[in-house]
């Protein structure tokens, strides 16, 4: 089944309606399917994938818009719907990662531990002692915590009744979750404080006490802060450091891969599950209201005026177009509706997708012509962030709502593995930007997303001379194009801030962390859900699950 071919709903009535065909509204589509139900997903695009598709901007170039790279995705959903034989591929990336400096030497880092540590033995034997114990350290705390991502989150606070009235069996379920939390800390034994404060605590200061390589730092930081409004000294950004350690899907754990065919290979592969399931999809379909009469939802109506009728609706999209846009004031209690509204969407995440005539040669570890201008290095992340106090200052920029005049860049080209994506010879080279604050202190993102483009390439220039006269194509991709284009609100590319106050039991907030709504056959689905943003599928599954466990 193609992620791009319009398929017009069959009838008016299903036992559930999915609203948006993102991973996680169609892992919810196939789970659902999966328990018997008649089930209907509607795009608003002309393409499935949400922030993970593929589209062929320019001929012959299949690029990966939003999404660039896949670990996370749980792989009991590659499991149960069978997305290998429906051609789902996870290319490996070795190495991972490649830091340039301006002084001609540079940092690579991998899945081989002896060889990272090798190469980090070039800066310090120290560092290249500790690494491997700092990886175990995350490597544990994050083994004990992935059960919880795979399950939805408790109701444990003492709320009021009027807020949200819990019934026993569920209070048990909640405590028995709160329960597993707390033996899975005590398990940790003398590495919980360390687990406490990876937990809620800040990057910078835990990295600089393990290390004191200042491009192992930086290398490792900008994990903590990716698609946050964040510098790395800010408490929350160690969490984030540690989500992405977790899930094993490029292949082992906190191994990042690449989806053969861009990352609508991944959509690809669910919307073929969903179509041998009988899922019914609609592509060009956006949904206009969500229906409800006496606190009961009853369906949808599109913004053509057409009505799909379903005692169950199940929103992947962010909680702001759920409950702010698709529902009517006075349908939600104003205290849910208050916690909706304050809901942090922070964003300074800005994208550029390049079409390259040769790939960027770096003036720290030039490639050969002999192999096309590929090196090993090619094949991971290349990060334009050679210290910390390089990643506080992009930050500083932003903080005062303008765009970082010394941006962080990440550079992937999954052409240099993946032959399909385009024509011999070239490359598509993504970039992920930060900072690009959505909110500017002047003038506006369709003004000045050019400029910044340019900004950016002449940063990116410094370490790859060639990378200008190479570019034929380019898109950029502002705050404001992430949220026209993909339905995020503030440009937030994980449907909501990962602080502490925003995770578990508090996402999307607190009382209504286990995909439920105060509308009756209402659910959420999407990253603004339990365990959150990234191309996990988990949020898509776990409610999958609580639907079918309330008997609809």
């Amino acid at each position: 089944m193609s992620t791009t071919a319009h398929v017009t709903p069959l009838k008016r009535k299903y036992d559930a309606i999915v609203i948006g065909g993102g991973h996680n509204g169609l892992v919810t589509a196939a789970y659902l399917a999966k328990a018997g139900k008649a089930i209907c997903v509607l795009e608003r695009r002309h393409v499935l994938g949400g922030c993970a598709a593929t589209e062929e901007l320019w001929p012959g170039y299949q690029v990966s818009t939003a999404a660039y790279v896949i670990s996370l995705f749980l792989p009991e959903i590659i499991r149960d719907l069978r997305l290998k034989s429906y051609g789902l591929e996870i290319l490996p990336r070795n190495p991972s990662s490649f830091t340039p400096l301006l002084d001609g030497r540079y940092l690579l880092m991998g899945p081989d531990e002896r060889e990272t540590c090798r190469d980090i033995a070039r800066f310090s034997t120290r560092d290249a002692e500790a690494y491997p114990k700092y990886q175990q350290l995350l490597e544990r705390v994050a083994e004990t915590l992935e059960p919880v991502l795979a399950k939805a989150a408790p109701d444990p606070l003492p709320l009021s009744p009027e807020r949200r009235k819990i019934g026993m069996g569920k209070k048990l379920r909640d405590a028995a979750k709160v329960f597993e939390m707390y033996r899975a800390l005590a398990s940790l034994s003398d590495d919980l404080p360390a687990a406490i404060e990876l937990l809620t605590g800040a990057a910078r200061p835990i990295l600089e006490r393990w290390f004191e390589t200042e491009v192992l730092r930086a290398t490792l930081a900008t994990d903590a802060i990716i698609g946050a409004f964040a510098a790395p000294s800010l408490p929350g950004t160690a969490y984030v450091l540690l989500h992405h350690v977790m899930g094993e899907a490029g292949g082992a754990r906190g191994v990042w891969g690449y989806v053969r065919g861009g990352m609508g290979g991944l959509a690809k592969s669910l919307a073929a599950a969903c179509h041998d399931l009988r899922v019914e999809i609609a592509l060009e379909s956006p949904v206009k209201r969500i229906l409800v009469d006496q606190g009961q939802t009853h369906g949808v109506q599109l913004e053509d005026g057409s009505v799909l009728e379903a005692p169950i609706v199940a929103s992947s999209v962010d909680a702001h177009l759920t409950f702010e846009v698709f529902l009517a004031a006075h349908e939600l209690p104003a205290d849910f509706r208050g916690s909706i509204a304050n809901i942090d969407y922070a964003s300074s995440s800005a994208k550029i997708n390049l079409a390259l005539s040769e790939p960027p040669q770096f003036t720290a570890l030039p490639a050969s012509a002999a192999n096309g201008g590929l090196g090993p290095h090619h094949r991971g992340t290349m990060h334009i962030s050679p210290t910390m106090d390089y990643l506080e200052r992009a930050y500083d920029d932003a903080k005062y709502s303008e765009p970082s005049r010394e941006p962080i860049l990440e550079l992937t080209m999954a052409s240099a593995v993946d032959d399909t994506l385009a024509p011999p010879g070239k490359h598509l080279v993504s970039i992920f930007v930060q900072h690009a604050p959505y909110k500017l202190a002047s003038g506006t993102w369709d003004e000045r997303k050019e400029s910044f483009a340019d900004r950016c390439i002449e940063v990116l220039a410094q370490y790859a001379p060639n990378v200008p006269a190479a570019i034929e194509h380019r898109q950029v991709l502002s705050p404001l194009d992430l949220e026209r284009t993909f339905g995020l609100t503030g440009g937030n590319i994980m449907q909501g801030s990962m602080g502490l106050n925003q995770l578990y039991c508090f996402r999307p907030v607190a009382g209504w962390a286990d995909h439920r709504t105060p509308i009756r056959g209402l659910y959420l689905c999407g990253a603004a859900s339990h365990p959150g943003g990234g191309v996990m599928g988990a949020c898509g599954k776990n409610a999958a699950e609580e639907i079918v466990r309330d008997g609809r």
